[in-house]
């Protein structure tokens, strides 16, 4: 992925079956382009380009059957393994909880909510008929990624909008050059990941 500079906004089409959606950078050019395959057994994850769908920059695919505790391997277009991200299984059943792992099989980033009240309050309201297609401008979780020293380096929200249709990515201190694309796919892979739970 070229042109990473922030914020880079992360847009669904709620219109599709898919679970798709296009990064845009601070400047609005497309750097890519994210459709999870349906009616698949394992979860499979394509991320393109652009909207055209012509050259596939990586994929991204669960190595274990659907589970709470699933890892899903980053793989660059010539099926190298670049890293994991994996769920901290039942400690995210209320604040959800991910590590990001290096192509060495090391964690190496930390995703956390930053509020379970959030989500809760989310999932209730949601459940609400008419109501629950208000929650999107209610309730934005914010996501932060934590370093190995605990700062954290990019922090992931979700913006006022219908359906919870739109994500800000904005970085908060310098991220090695090596581990921009593993933490961008890492947070793309949640995002679908965190949207199908609610």
């Amino acid at each position: 992925m070229n042109n990473l500079d922030y914020p880079i906004k992360f847009s669904f089409k709620v219109t599709t079956l898919s679970n798709d959606f296009t990064a845009r950078n601070a400047q609005g050019q497309t750097i890519a382009y994210v459709k999870q395959k349906m009616f698949k057994l394992k979860e499979a994850v394509n991320v393109y380009s652009d909207e055209s769908k012509t050259r596939v920059l990586f994929t991204i695919a669960a190595n274990k059957w659907l589970d709470w505790s699933a890892a899903y391997s980053m793989m660059d277009a010539n099926n190298k393994e670049i890293g994991k991200i994996a769920r901290k299984g039942w400690r995210s059943m209320w604040k959800a909880e991910y590590n990001i792992i290096d192509q060495n099989q090391q964690p190496q980033y930390n995703v956390k909510e930053q509020s379970a009240f959030t989500r809760f309050l989310d999932n209730l309201l949601g459940e609400i008929p008419i109501l629950g297609f208000f929650t999107g401008y209610l309730f934005n979780p914010t996501y932060n990624v934590t370093n190995s020293n605990g700062e954290v380096v990019v922090k992931l929200k979700k913006m006022p909008s219908f359906l919870g249709k739109e994500f800000e990515l904005t970085k908060h201190t310098d991220i090695d050059e090596d581990d921009k694309e593993r933490v961008m796919l890492g947070l793309m892979m949640m995002i679908l990941l965190e949207r199908r739970r609610g």
